[in-house]
């Protein structure tokens, strides 16, 4: 009898643990099927970071650049991110991280007759052997993009699709933030932001542009929708897949056909300029007052056009800040006082400070310095092409060889000593 019993007891223990395995199996897999929203373990170098753990960040690349552009993000913005998700035209590793394809789910008939789809067609046949010399070839930005460069032709496509893809991936997050392989975010500037909104509403956020009567949010400039707002784009594109892919072909710019349909869903931008910027920092005014509104006190959330070099020493400066003085919050007075003053002074070779007011008759750097100190408003020169070109507000600019900049040191900080104390933040909501 007692024998019996024990047999009994060790096939009950041994059913128990059979169950709890196959539970823990089954989590696993639907895990695997669905990420879920990591509680945030985050490197001892990042900030605290409160909300993170309710945001999912979307990175949009293309296989033209993503071996040059993404891999920086690994040890810099992305290292403090414990929920993320990168989408390309092509599926791939890089450095250990999975990138997917934005496309894959699309229409194939789309993809099988549109041109755009060339290159992307070329590399589900051949992988990376399929690129072409022609699909390196850069060209300028125009008014309407860059028309002959078949990876930004085809980059418009992956908008909508990556809207769909992104819920796949993780369809719980409160907020949704967009950025370029070459955008830069302030992630506890950003996170301080987005307290000022309510994420259980539909929300669609960042830089107004326009294109004919479609004000919309600039792509690479990054720009944030809430989860109601992804819903209603996704379920949009479902019911008007072929309608929106045509509008799609017959448009330049995916971020306006996102844009465009959001609207139509009933969410309209929230204008947030000059919060996330479609400028690195040598090209910022950080005085102007030809806008709406006066940077000096807002916050400084985003920068676009950069470097793989700008996105480290924009990382390697907020940690400084973060670790050295418990600084978390950007503004853009910052910006100016601890990343752009300390590089100016009366004479830089080699550089082009973005000066723009034509001055006729100066023939020489020397006059050009000249005219400007003579001048009561000028605060920078540069002498470009043989031109002198003179401005009234300081900028940092570019390394351009055999070009020569200056400014008038005591006048720009006379600009700062009379800028705005910032005693509370613009945060424009």
């Amino acid at each position: 009898m007692t024998t019996m019993v024990r047999s009994r007891r060790r096939i009950a223990v041994i059913a128990s643990l059979l169950g709890l395995f196959l539970l823990y199996h089954f989590c696993s897999i639907q895990s695997d099927l669905q990420p879920s929203l990591a509680e945030p373990r985050l490197h001892p170098e990042c900030p605290p970071l409160p909300g993170v753990e309710d945001v999912l960040v979307v990175m949009k690349t293309g296989v033209t650049e993503a071996r040059d552009k993404v891999p920086v993000h690994f040890h810099s913005t992305l290292r403090c991110i414990p929920n993320y998700v990168i989408f390309s035209d092509f599926e791939e590793e890089i450095d250990g991280v999975k990138i997917h394809d934005a496309l894959r789910n699309m229409d194939t008939d789309v993809k099988r007759s549109v041109p755009d789809f060339d290159i992307y067609n070329r590399l589900q046949e051949q992988g990376r052997a399929g690129l072409e010399s022609a699909d390196f070839a850069d060209e300028a930005n125009s008014a309407i993009g860059k028309p002959n460069n078949p990876g930004w032709k085809l980059d418009k496509w992956k908008f909508l699709p990556m809207v769909q893809e992104t819920l796949r991936y993780n369809d719980r997050a409160k907020w949704y933030i967009f950025m370029e392989a070459d955008t830069y975010f302030s992630w506890p500037t950003l996170l301080q932001w987005l307290t000022h909104f309510d994420a259980s509403k539909p929300h669609y956020i960042g830089t107004e542009t326009q294109i004919a009567d479609v004000i919309f949010a600039h792509g690479g400039s990054g720009f944030i929708v809430s989860n109601p707002a992804m819903q209603r784009v996704s379920d949009a594109y479902a019911d008007r897949t072929v309608e929106l892919n045509e509008y799609t072909d017959a448009h330049w710019a995916g971020d306006c056909v996102l844009g465009k349909v959001l609207a139509d869903v009933g969410v309209p931008l929230h204008f947030s300029w000059p919060i996330l910027q479609n400028s690195n920092v040598g090209e910022l005014d950080e005085f102007t007052q030809s806008f709406y509104r006066r940077p000096w006190c807002f916050p400084a959330v985003a920068f676009h056009h950069l470097t793989a070099r700008d996105i480290e020493d924009l990382w390697s400066f907020e940690r400084r800040r973060w670790r050295e003085k418990a600084k978390y919050t950007l503004l853009h007075g910052d910006v100016f006082r601890e990343l752009i003053y300390p590089e100016l002074s009366n004479v830089r070779d080699d550089w082009d400070n973005l000066s723009e007011e034509a001055q006729a008759g100066v023939s020489s750097f020397h006059e050009c310095q000249s005219t400007c100190a003579n001048t009561a408003d000028c605060t920078q020169f540069v002498f470009r092409d043989d031109q002198c070109f003179t401005g009234k507000t300081p900028r940092l600019g570019v390394r351009r060889p055999g070009v020569r900049s200056g400014w008038v040191i005591r006048r720009v900080e006379n600009m700062m000593n009379h800028a705005p104390t910032c005693s509370r933040t613009e945060w424009g909501a």
